[in-house]
């Protein structure tokens, strides 16, 4: 039975160890996407869960970025990994000098849409409602464009 209980538990620990992924950011594609060179020396492309920056050309996607890339210089980034988009990018939460969550982050500075077709957490959508309440960041201008709208050509 002991023996049952440590092969559970290592089964567990490499089940979790694998969905979480570290390294050095070595390219930032936009406000929600970069790239991370692994421990293992990789790269992979990763989109962060459950928001949305704008896209380029919107008001406040040059922020975005540089507020993602930011942070994301400032220590080590550990990527959790909840899914694979279309693009095959890995799509996570990112956490920064191991308590900083960007994804989060963006939301409550205004620079992100909660992407409420994908993720349901109603804190997320308290960060995002908040930062509309106090006119921050693109919630400053008087008619934003969600991205996913902005990518059909809705202007």
């Amino acid at each position: 039975m002991k023996y049952l209980l440590f092969l559970l538990s290592l089964f567990y620990s490499i089940t979790i160890h694998a969905q979480t992924l570290s390294g050095k950011v070595v390219r930032i594609a936009d406000g929600d996407s970069f790239t991370l060179l692994t421990t293992d020396n990789k790269q992979v492309r990763i989109r962060l869960y459950g928001i949305d920056c704008p896209e380029n050309g919107q008001p406040y996607s040059k922020v975005a970025k540089e507020f993602t890339g930011k942070f994301l210089s400032s220590g080590k980034v550990v990527v959790q990994r909840k899914d694979i988009d279309r693009y095959q990018r890995i799509v996570g939460i990112v956490i920064v000098a191991d308590s900083f969550n960007l994804n989060e982050s963006l939301l409550k500075a205004g620079l992100a849409w909660h992407y409420k077709s994908f993720d349901k957490n109603p804190i997320w959508a308290g960060y995002e409602n908040e930062a509309k309440m106090k006119k921050l960041g693109l919630w400053q201008e008087p008619n934003v464009i969600a991205p996913w709208d902005w990518r059909k050509g809705i202007r």
